[in-house]
């Protein structure tokens, strides 16, 4: 008999930016997405979040619009 193995949680690819460990987005357009569906599940005005290139490599995070 075979035993199924449960998948694993989905853990994202995350990195230090100041003292925050922020998610990592590969492209500008997937953290433009992200932000958007964010906003949406947190009741937030759109485009209250907005998105940047990551100065330590290559991807985006998310951010407040201040």
């Amino acid at each position: 008999m075979s035993r199924q193995r449960k998948p694993l949680p989905y853990e994202p690819e995350k990195c230090w930016v100041n003292d925050k460990h922020k998610i990592c987005y590969p492209d500008k357009e997937t953290a433009e997405d992200s932000a958007r569906l964010v906003e949406f599940e947190h009741g937030l005005p759109v485009n209250s979040l907005s998105v940047y290139k990551c100065e330590y490599g290559n991807h985006w995070h998310l951010a407040n619009k201040k």
